[in-house]
């Protein structure tokens, strides 16, 4: 990949970021929010990973990767 473009793409990325990261911050400071609901975000994004990782590992029973291993 050619320098060019990956400077690109990493300037791209960078003022996504940091656009996002303004208007979170414009839309947290107009409303108000109770401290706990704002920590309950990453929570549940968390546990959403968490479930789904469960289930997936569960549900898949060709790949267990603990299979076939020697101790």
């Amino acid at each position: 990949m050619p320098l060019d473009r990956l400077v690109l793409i990493l300037v791209c990325v960078l003022i996504a970021a940091a656009v996002t990261v303004w208007v979170g911050t414009l839309v947290f400071v107009s409303f108000e929010f109770p401290v706990m609901s704002v920590a309950l975000i990453p929570i549940a994004l968390v546990a959403y990973i968490v479930v789904r990782v469960i289930v997936q590992r569960i549900g898949n029973k060709t790949e267990d990767h603990y299979d076939g291993m020697d101790n």
